[in-house]
């Protein structure tokens, strides 16, 4: 077991929220692969990280299984599971509970196959965020695939989030299949006007291309009245959404609602809340 005892630096970094004067130390990952090939890790167990439980970055053919992370739902910047830059990574059975994203594939990733994983409380499994203007001259996710999933009490169920702004990048080729959530506030959610702060990038359009998502057999009850929600951006609209058997309620038993903004699409099968691609 990896036992972060992140505990002091969550509690500074809440204090820095109020006092901003406050210095708090960098922190670090509990596990990160770097620069590797082939790699298993199994039955690793992490626990009250100091930032990123668990961390793929640059990295090739490498398999992450029956691993589980622990930590508060309310501590700051905990991923679970974090894959950057990488190509052919495996995550199976996983059981996942923290104070961020479960399971968060940055930019630069490709060939990704998510199964089994149980999340809650968290936020959710991100594609993102992207284009934040700095790093990689392009900010690409393709060919990711997300199975048989569990969701409770989250804050997102599957999210693609980008920021509002001028660099270039594309997601593509997405699907997630087989979720149930219980409790979730977004279940399904594509953010292109994703802007902590509120500052510099309210305004913008963002330049990331997103197409070819789709969402097959996904059933569970939201939080909140509006389940799907497609916030798409009005200079590079999302295109090829596709809703399959989807059946997400509001609060267990009434219908929910789902928005669309510069998104296009088609659903099939039943689909609840209604389509509005």
């Amino acid at each position: 077991m990896l036992d972060g005892r992140g505990s002091s630096l969550w509690a500074c970094k809440r204090q820095q929220q109020q006092q901003p004067h406050v210095h708090c130390p960098t922190g670090a990952s509990s596990l990160t692969i770097s620069n590797s090939r082939d790699v298993v890790v199994d039955g690793v167990r992490s626990t009250n990280s100091e930032l990123f439980h668990m961390v793929v970055l640059q990295s090739h053919g490498v398999t992450l299984q029956q691993v589980s992370v622990d930590a508060p739902e309310d501590s700051p910047n905990t991923d679970g599971i974090h894959i950057h830059m990488s190509s052919n990574v495996a995550v199976t059975n996983a059981d996942i509970r923290t104070g961020d994203d479960c399971v968060s594939i940055g930019p630069g990733n490709s060939n990704l196959w998510i199964e089994r994983v149980s999340c809650g409380p968290g936020h959710g499994i991100s594609i993102g965020s992207l284009g934040k203007q700095q790093g990689m001259a392009m900010e690409a996710v393709q060919n990711v695939t997300v199975k048989t999933t569990w969701f409770t009490r989250t804050t997102n169920g599957f999210r693609i989030k980008t920021w509002g702004s001028s660099k270039q990048g594309f997601v593509s080729g997405v699907t997630f299949v087989d979720s149930t959530m219980i409790g979730v506030h977004n279940p399904i959610i594509i953010d292109q006007n994703y802007c902590p702060g509120k500052t510099w990038c309210t305004d913008r359009s963002s330049s990331i291309k997103i197409s070819e998502v789709r969402y097959v057999d996904i059933r569970g009850w939201s939080m909140t009245p509006v389940a799907v929600i497609f916030n798409c951006s009005r200079s590079h609209p999302c295109s090829g959404i596709s809703l399959q058997d989807v059946r997400l309620m509001y609060d267990g038993m009434r219908l929910a609602k789902s928005s669309c903004r510069n998104a296009q699409g088609r659903s099939l099968g039943l689909v609840l809340p209604p389509s509005c691609l």
